[in-house]
């Protein structure tokens, strides 16, 4: 089985919206603590957002702050990622990752399971 899942990725104008979600299958989801991160390319995987296991706690970038949201429903076992007035330089393919740590968060190397990813295209 394959844990982790996006989808919702298009192509959008600059000033619109997209919400991404993410199905886990396979794991205790509840035991996991979710993020979102993103990569452009010839650039390093970004952190974009994460939730704490109970969904009380949320954290996200500096760049993605005010316009971005993070939300997670442990009874369908799915995170979402709310993307408002989007950006060109939110162009990126995003990925879904679990971690069973409660903290360093913010880190990708916190991470034991990724998902496929899901392209983000944002027009000028």
């Amino acid at each position: 089985q394959v844990p982790l899942v996006e989808s919702g990725g298009g192509l959008v104008q600059a000033g619109g919206s997209l919400r991404l979600s993410c199905a886990a299958s396979g794991l205790t989801f509840t035991t996991y603590a979710m993020g979102w991160f993103r990569q452009a390319p010839g650039k390093e995987r970004e952190f974009v957002a994460a939730v704490s296991r109970s969904g009380a706690g949320t954290y996200s970038s500096d760049s993605v702050k005010g316009r971005f949201a993070i939300s997670r429903d442990n009874a369908k076992n799915t995170v979402a990622l709310q993307m408002n007035t989007l950006k060109p330089e939110d162009t990126a393919v995003y990925y879904c990752a679990a971690t069973a740590a409660y903290r360093g968060l913010h880190d990708a190397n916190t991470y034991n399971y990724w998902g496929q990813g899901t392209q983000v295209t944002v027009s000028s």
